[in-house]
């Protein structure tokens, strides 16, 4: 328990152990899932947290209440590490009154069989706790069709006092990380938090641009004292920045630079790929990563799709067709309806050429990115024209993504 302002508390939990959220991306630094307490004249809990940690949740908010009991729940987001142990608060706060949206009541009733107790918001309501007014701002598709956020404002407010405005965001403006110590982000060094808030965004959020634009916009003119997400730190010296980047990501606008990727077998691939980036270096791009699709996990090559303007991706054939990998990788760079990005591509063979065909496939049935430059097609590996080819190659995107800056 950690408390935010003088009505509010953070109850939330850490979890060390676990290797992939949602089964999918890794957490090498952890990630938390976090819960709110208001304590007013009504007592409100806002969110809860994952099953797995409920004695240490309910001892959070135990500390925080004593003898207490709870009035309101509000669920923002139905996901199971937000809504997994609202059987278990109801067993301790029984007449725990629960407040969501119609479609969170849905999946409410078919995660735990729960539909009594319940209290119907929609857009713009409010409930009166005392001090504190909650109103709701529905948020379809950020990231789950019943996403909400709560607004909580002072009702009355003393003279020369602040007047304090809290959003409580559901998964919107969270990142992987666990908290160490400190929860807010005055208290602690932010600097590993923001690649993972991009990797977050992109992996999970990353296809839903629109409908986090939508509520961005009905967030416009709130001036906001603290964001609480349900994941990472609470926001309050960074709130510019962490809305900032949400709108720049949601309209897919990037960062120059360039992500070059492969899969290669025996290092012919990997090879072109290296006269690739040198040539772009050579032609003036600073920003340039590059990853074995094989070694490195795909979240964070997204990640930095989602970051860098320019793609180029390369792969040999495989069984007659695209080496696994990269076809898996193109699979998930399609499904996030990414936006107004150049893309090259190149390709290795033995004896079948296949894979520059499917890059190709991919591009103009799926990613519909820019394509740049001629595709090169290496016949068992390189050679001088091939070789030439891959620095045209290079040179061809770094002229795209220059003038592109210039623009």
């Amino acid at each position: 328990m950690q408390q935010i302002t003088d009505n509010l508390f953070y109850v939330g939990v850490n979890d060390r152990n676990k290797n992939l959220f949602e089964g999918l991306w890794p957490l090498p630094d952890g990630v938390s899932y976090n819960s709110y307490l208001i304590c007013d004249d009504k007592v409100c809990l806002v969110d809860t947290v994952e099953v797995d940690f409920f004695m240490a949740y309910i001892k959070n908010i135990q500390d925080v209440l004593g003898d207490r009991r709870i009035d309101y729940l509000v669920v923002n987001h139905m996901e199971p590490d937000h809504s997994g142990a609202i059987e278990l608060i109801r067993k301790y706060y029984p007449d725990v009154q629960i407040i969501g949206n119609k479609k969170t009541f849905a999946m409410m009733e078919g995660f735990y069989g729960i539909s009594d107790c319940c209290v119907e918001v929609k857009n713009g309501d409010t409930i009166d706790l005392g001090h504190h007014t909650l109103s709701f701002v529905m948020t379809p598709m950020v990231h789950w069709p019943e996403t909400m956020m709560t607004l909580m404002t002072t009702n009355a407010v003393e003279e020369n006092a602040a007047r304090e405005t809290v959003l409580f965001s559901g998964d919107a403006f969270g990142c992987f990380g666990a908290l160490n110590g400190g929860i807010i982000d005055s208290q602690i060094n932010c600097d590993g938090f923001w690649l993972e808030m991009v990797r977050y965004y992109s992996n999970i959020v990353g296809k839903y641009g629109t409908p986090v634009q939508n509520a961005l916009k009905k967030l416009a003119g709130v001036s906001l004292s603290y964001i609480c997400s349900t994941h990472g730190p609470v926001w309050h010296e960074h709130i510019a920045r962490v809305v900032g980047m949400y709108d720049r990501m949601s309209r897919y606008e990037t960062e120059p630079g360039l992500v070059i990727c492969y899969g290669t077998m025996y290092g012919n691939t990997e090879r072109a790929a290296e006269v690739i980036a040198r040539a772009a270096s050579e032609a003036g791009v600073k920003n340039i990563v590059m990853y074995n699709v094989s070694k490195t996990h795909h979240s964070y090559i997204i990640r930095d799709v989602f970051r860098y303007r320019g793609l180029i991706v390369g792969a040999p054939t495989y069984n007659t067709g695209l080496y696994h990998e990269m076809n898996v990788l193109l699979d998930e760079l399609s499904n996030r309806d990414i936006k107004d990005h150049s893309i090259g591509w190149f390709g290795s063979y033995a004896w079948a050429s296949k894979a520059v065909t499917k890059i190709a496939e991919w591009n103009e049935n799926h990613l519909h990115f820019t394509p740049v430059g001629t595709p090169v097609e290496i016949r068992q590996s390189l050679d001088a024209t091939t070789t030439e080819q891959c620095v045209a190659l290079g040179r061809e995107m770094a002229k795209a993504l220059l003038q592109s800056e210039s623009l």
